[in-house]
């Protein structure tokens, strides 16, 4: 808890969703416990925690109260047509507070995605914590607050109202991936309806539904998935052995599924159905063993299925033969950076798509608003700037921006169709050039290219799949006139020269950190550019590092990754534990700035 009280600013947005059309005050809250959650709907992390709350929010129903605070990155996500549909795609159910501007993030002083913040029943923040995996430490904080305002009659207890979801008859709902299979059938995830949907070849006629609707994870011929996006159809002779023809992302699971096409039955090929938070190796592991963090794609490539590990940044691998699976590429950094795949950073990778040749695997790295390669072993990046930087605009590839794409195709010629989510477009890349093919498209999250070169948009905004009319293509050479953007996020100003990064660990109750099998404390630091680092980069065990910051780079973004060990105190077998966070922090360089970053990493149950 927070030593110094603190009294919780009031909330003001442009609008509520959630709340019957009404305002929430935080002084109408006195009494309960409030916990807001700053998220914004691009971020897989945010998608986390918005998992883990459930749990709380009905554990705690008669005393706590949720707000989710929408702090948005991109400029698709400041819409509020958008952020409506998020929230019914994600089910929400909590009132969410509209924030295009960053209000209540400056005056809560957030500074990563996601952030959660607790206020006690008598208006006062007591808690801040970033990242995911805090419900455990929430647990326990919201139980000490019960038990102490109880005793002094300040708890106020009663349902909470949550938002009740209208009945949606819809065929798709928020669809997020498509397959074409051999019969010129179409398989979709069907990602809010929590199943599959095989489509006839016109696109649009049901043929059957794979799934229960409930959100699940059980196997059979009535299975049950939880947000399926992407699919992989494995070769034939490799679907003979495995025993399935089709291999899904069971996104928010953290599973991988096997699809016997003929009789709808699933399995569970691979995930142990716990988020990863491990330490990064490229070792093979039983399949059924490994933890997964948010498979969002699949493509089959290098003699085995390729997965956008979306939750952690990183692709892996899984091989339906000999049932194993690994790292592929990826250190957990979120940032960009090319060369050898083991040292490579990705920022949320979510689209997959091999090259008809298998030379290339095509990324849509999201977060970066960026498409990426790899070939001979080495990832380049086609076209994207960094974390902050996105747009529509054509022209040179080294110059054009995208908008959080979700979905590439690569096509027979070398050219590459891109899903431009968030633009609502479909661009193509070919000869180091980007061109629009087509926009005023919802939200596209894939394309597919059938048997006979049609190719096929999944449009997850409305709701459906939709043909390129014929010619499309062929009418390439479009010059738009682009608007650029950068993210809104507030920079953290720091002086040139010396800069002391203090990372404060605080152990979750009852444990402490662990020196059993070496140093229990790990930071890693680097910089994009690299050159805003003069001196710091590296991996150290001490969490305190003095920092040097070029005076010639006016600004740019520290990457800071800190993990610490930990076990149980006083336990007679004491469980081990390891908390890991990253931040991704903006930096503007200013003789003004401070000298000191701190940042807090706070111990959790893992």
């Amino acid at each position: 808890m927070l030593k110094a009280r603190v009294r919780a600013p009031g909330l003001h947005g442009r609008g509520w969703l959630n709340t019957g059309g009404e305002d929430l005050r935080l002084t109408d809250l006195r009494g309960k416990i409030v916990l807001l959650d700053f998220w914004t709907f691009c971020c897989v992390n945010c998608l986390h925690v918005l998992d883990e709350l459930r749990p709380l929010e009905e554990r705690f129903a008669d005393v706590l109260v949720t707000i989710g605070v929408h702090s948005p990155k991109f400029e698709h996500e400041k819409d509020a047509a958008a952020l409506a549909a998020a929230v019914e795609r994600y089910g929400v159910d909590h009132p969410v507070l509209d924030d295009p501007e960053l209000g209540m993030w400056q005056q809560y002083a957030a500074k990563a995605w996601p952030t959660l913040t607790v206020i006690d029943p008598e208006g006062y923040v007591v808690a801040n914590m970033a990242g995911e995996g805090h419900a455990e430490g929430l647990v326990r904080l919201i139980e000490e607050l019960v038990a102490l305002h109880e005793a002094r009659g300040t708890l106020r207890r009663g349902d909470s109202a949550h938002a009740v979801p209208n009945p949606d008859l819809s065929l798709l709902r928020f669809p997020g991936k498509a397959l074409a299979l051999p019969s010129g059938h179409f398989l979709v995830a069907d990602s809010t309806h929590q199943s599959l949907v095989e489509l006839a070849a016109d696109n649009e006629t049901l043929a059957r539904r794979i799934g229960t609707g409930r959100r699940g994870r059980k196997d059979g011929t009535e299975p049950e998935f939880s947000e399926p996006a992407g699919l992989c159809l494995l070769p034939p002779h490799t679907a003979e052995i495995a025993g399935y023809d089709v291999v899904v992302a069971d996104t928010v699971n953290h599973l991988l599924r096997g699809l016997k096409l003929s009789t709808g039955e699933v399995t569970t090929v691979a995930g142990t159905g716990r988020q990863w938070r491990g330490t990064v190796d490229f070792d093979a592991h039983d399949s059924l063993a490994v933890d997964l963090s948010s498979p969002w794609d699949l493509a089959w490539y290098d003699g085995k299925v390729i997965i956008a590990m979306a939750g952690i940044h990183q692709l892996w691998w899984f091989d339906p033969v000999k049932r194993t699976a690994g790292t592929y590429a990826g250190t957990t950094v979120e940032a960009l950076k090319d060369g050898p795949l083991h040292e490579v950073w990705m920022a949320q990778p979510s689209g997959l798509s091999a090259s008809p040749d298998g030379r290339r695997l095509w990324i849509a790295d999201s977060e970066s608003s960026a498409v990426r390669w790899i070939e001979d072993d080495e990832m380049h990046t086609a076209t994207g700037q960094g974390l902050f930087d996105f747009g529509h605009v054509d022209g040179p590839a080294s110059q054009a921006l995208l908008q959080h794409p979700l979905g590439v195709l690569a096509l027979a010629d070398g050219s590459v169709l891109v899903a431009d989510t968030y633009n609502g477009a479909v661009r193509r890349i070919a000869d180091a050039q980007v061109t629009t093919v087509l926009d005023g498209l919802q939200e596209p999250s894939d394309l597919v290219q059938t048997q006979d070169g049609d190719i096929v948009v999944v449009e997850s905004g409305a709701h459906r799949l939709v043909r390129l009319a014929a010619g499309t293509l062929s009418a390439l050479g479009i010059d738009v006139n682009g608007v650029r953007h950068r993210t809104e996020r507030p920079p953290t100003l720091l002086s040139p020269g010396p800069v002391e990064l203090d990372l404060i660990f605080e152990p979750a109750p009852g444990q402490k950190l662990d020196e059993s099998f070496g140093p229990s404390t790990r930071l890693e630091v680097s910089a994009s550019p690299p050159e805003l680092l003069v001196e710091g980069a590296g991996v150290t065990t001490d969490l305190r590092r003095r920092l040097v910051l070029s005076g010639d780079v006016p600004e740019g973004v520290l990457q800071v990754v800190a993990q610490a060990a930990t076990c149980d105190i006083d336990a007679e077998y004491p469980a081990c534990h390891l908390t890991r966070q990253d931040w991704g922090v903006p930096i503007h360089v200013s003789a003004d700035g401070a000298a000191r970053l701190p940042l807090i990493l706070r111990g959790m149950d893992t």
